[in-house]
């Protein structure tokens, strides 16, 4: 079990704490600093996959040199604004990374190990895309 804290600092501004003692800047978007809450979410969902899908890679023995990931959100337009649909596009570069098992990566991550997506499953359509930006190894 976790805990976290958020300590209001002024206007629309708090810190959040989480249960390792590791802060982050939350307000809404007209105070001009810190995250947007709601980004959380879909940061969270980029985040908990990535550690995975790096897991999973470095125990299949690919040598992965960089993971960016994207996430594109899509919330209902009238509070409490629940998101419906977030799509995960993932950026890999590594030698002889083989997309199958890059794939393979991704799905497990998405619908086994990631709590953060098994969270917002029941609400929320997640849909990924992959990109390899070096020479891709293709399996049969």
């Amino acid at each position: 079990m976790g805990t976290v804290n958020v300590r209001w600092i002024g206007g629309k501004q708090f810190i959040g704490i989480d249960s390792t003692d590791h802060s982050v800047v939350l307000a809404t978007p007209d105070e001009n600093v810190g995250v947007k809450p709601s980004d959380l979410l879909a940061m969270a969902v980029a985040a908990c996959t990535a550690v995975d899908v790096v897991e999973i890679l470095r125990k299949k023995r690919m040598k992965l040199d960089s993971l960016e990931i994207s996430a594109v959100s899509e919330q209902d337009a009238d509070p409490p604004w629940t998101f419906r649909k977030i799509h995960v596009i993932y950026r890999l570069h590594g030698e002889n990374l083989e997309l199958q098992a890059v794939e393979r990566a991704i799905q497990l991550s998405e619908e086994k190990y990631c709590s953060v997506a098994a969270t917002l499953r029941a609400t929320t359509e997640i849909t990924w895309e992959v990109e390899i930006t070096s020479p891709v190894v293709e399996t049969v």
